[in-house]
């Protein structure tokens, strides 16, 4: 067998975590992914960019099978079943988590994975083949056998414990075991991790069920706050679903993805790491998390991002780590071979050295958003607010490296200043409310109108009769179908409608999906610009009905758990990037909402004529 024919497909995987950080389990029973104690930690199972060097922790059937996963309803306990000839068997995966409550009350791990494998009909025979790899495989790891208390093993300055109903037997580098199930049977394992502070280690038998129960509970009464009750239910519940697992829970910040280097295009070059907050997500998520009605998501986002800018503001930096820091620089682990052979993998991104002012708008944007909904700003974050105001004022004419992280050259991109617009004019219209004071009013709505004659004069091409990616340019890019989402220009104008059908055509990659450009043919489609597509169809570039079918063709690239990476295979289908992708979950959230607010819109529209008759 090749090593490619080894690895999963990148669809092929479910995620489990605790809202600190995240295991990938593939559809064979192997955890394949797992950082501790955080998402941006070194790995400890990296199966997925490395089969060999990687480590992982696998409880596999030994005989030919079939398998199938998904969540246990509302939560993100993931099950996988398998089929075999001679009976079948449920893998059930979790990350402990509990109330605060009742963490109050009850000693627990700090970091846990909890497996248990249940025999549901006939008999089943299993390997467990557990190989850690601490650090990305950088650290020695030693296993010793401490009885009852289960295998310890040492890698690094954290102390892994792994303990079970059945004892694995340690060999050099790992732990094997062989055992035989028969219907009714049951064993769990737990492998927890400390850094910081001693280690606990709670019974197995009945607690283990019993946090596996709590943790359902708690994800289920999570998701069933959600006030959502338009189309497409189920499938905005698993991206919030996502998109919550994504968060990382001491700071608020959000994870842009819990994996690094899966590609974007295999055997390609264009391999990042994701596994930090960037700012460009910032308002897209704000608006998601507050239609749905978590508003305490949104307070602790809000909040991060205030605390994150505070150090350079005005100036931003395009991303940052999950407390606020600057994130580390990029560097590549020798000798990795990548997933399916696609080098290098990279830690770290160079990104956050990058100038990009469309991080400004965004920024505004969300803190904007938020503040409307709660009627209030303090007097810290005016002055931030302002702050970031007078550079934009003073900074928006300048070339950038623009949203999508050009590691070339600095250009004029047109969504740059789109979102430069965007600042100003949300500081003024929040001054207009009484949420702002002291703003200096004429210099911002003197520099919001330049941009507008700017982009209206330099960004629309009337020989290609669509606005350009580039000033004075005549590509094409998806994100300029944002114009009209950020209220520049509405969907509906002669202008956006020709340029949403040129985007549409031009950067169509067939079944509804968008190339971002065409700039690198290395990358798939991009899965958010779908979902942007999806929005300026229901906003007026097209008919609500196109929205819809669109949505819908869209929804096809989830994989069976509703997972979503940042690009698609054009020509397979297949998941491209790190997965699961909080950009692609945040876009289907807010492409559903727009389509239920156009809806409710267009419905509220024809009963006021009949209403007025009465």
């Amino acid at each position: 067998m090749q090593f490619a024919d080894q690895i999963p497909e990148i669809q092929d995987y479910g995620a489990v975590g605790d809202c600190r950080s995240l295991a990938l389990v593939s559809k064979r029973g192997s955890v394949d992914w797992l950082c501790w104690p955080r998402f941006d930690s070194d790995a400890t199972f990296a199966a997925i960019i490395d089969r060999y060097r990687g480590g992982s922790w696998s409880i596999t059937p030994r005989d030919s099978f079939r398998s199938e996963q998904h969540y246990m309803p509302g939560s993100n306990v993931l099950q996988t079943l398998f089929w075999s000839p001679s009976g079948r068997a449920t893998l059930t995966d979790v990350m402990p988590i509990a109330s605060e409550d009742w963490k109050r009350e009850n000693l627990l791990p700090h970091h846990e994975l909890l497996r248990e494998l249940r025999c549901t009909d006939g008999a089943m025979e299993f390997a467990i083949d557990f190989r850690p790899r601490p650090g990305f495989a950088r650290r020695p790891v030693r296993l010793e056998q401490h009885g009852a208390l289960g295998l310890r093993i040492r890698g690094g300055k954290g102390m892994y414990w792994l303990r079970g109903d059945f004892s694995l037997t340690p060999d050099s580098d790992g732990a094997t075991a062989r055992i035989r199930l028969c219907r009714g049977d049951l064993l769990r394992w737990s492998l927890t991790y400390s850094e910081e502070a001693p280690a606990v280690l709670p019974p197995l038998g009945d607690r283990a069920r019993a946090a596996i129960d709590r943790t359902a509970k708690w994800w289920r009464e999570w998701s069933g706050r959600s006030q959502y009750r338009g189309p497409y239910r189920t499938e905005v519940e698993r991206s919030a679903l996502t998109l919550k697992m994504l968060a990382y829970a001491p700071s608020g910040a959000i994870a842009a993805a819990a994996t690094t280097s899966l590609p974007e295009r295999l055997h390609g070059t264009l391999n990042w790491d994701y596994r930090f907050c960037w700012l460009r997500d910032a308002s897209l998520t704000v608006r998601a998390l507050l239609g749905l009605g978590y508003l305490d998501e949104v307070e602790s986002f809000v909040s991060w991002l205030l605390h994150a800018t505070r150090l350079t503001q005005p100036e931003l930096r395009v991303l940052y780590d999950l407390f606020g820091r600057v994130a580390p620089r990029e560097r590549i682990l020798p000798g990795f071979e990548g997933y399916r052979g696609s080098r290098p993998v990279r830690v770290g991104n160079d990104a956050r050295d990058q100038f990009q002012l469309d991080t400004y708008g965004e920024v505004v944007e969300a803190a904007a958003l938020y503040a409307e909904r709660i009627g209030h700003l303090d007097r810290t974050a005016q002055r931030a607010l302002i702050g970031l105001g007078r550079y934009v004022a003073k900074n928006w004419d300048r070339p950038d490296r623009g949203i999508w992280e050009n590691r070339k050259a600095s250009r004029n991109h047109t969504y740059s200043r789109l979102m430069c617009w965007t600042a100003l004019d949300r500081l003024l219209k929040l001054e207009s409310k009484g949420l702002l004071r002291k703003l200096p009013h004429d210099e911002f709505a003197q520099q919001r109108e330049q941009i507008r004659r700017q982009i209206e004069g330099r960004a629309w091409n009337p020989a290609i009769g669509s606005y350009a990616r580039i000033l004075d340019g005549d590509q094409l890019d998806a994100n300029l179908l944002r114009l009209g989402w950020y209220g520049f220009e509405p969907s509906g104008s002669p202008r956006m409608k020709s340029t949403g059908a040129h985007i549409m055509e031009r950067l169509s990659a067939g079944h509804g999906l968008l190339y971002r450009h065409r700039q690198n043919p290395q990358e798939g489609a991009f899965g958010i610009c779908g979902f942007w597509a999806v929005e300026h169809l229901a906003r007026g570039g097209g008919t609500l009905d196109d929205a819809h079918r669109l949505f819908r063709e869209l929804l096809r690239f989830r994989n069976p758990l509703g997972l979503m990476s940042e690009e698609i295979d054009p020509e397979t289908g297949s998941a491209l990037g790190n997965i699961p992708q909080a950009f692609t979950h945040v876009g289907l959230i807010s492409a559903a909402l727009t389509l239920k607010e156009e809806e409710e819109a267009r419905s509220g529209a024809e009963a006021r004529p009949s209403e007025s008759a009465a």
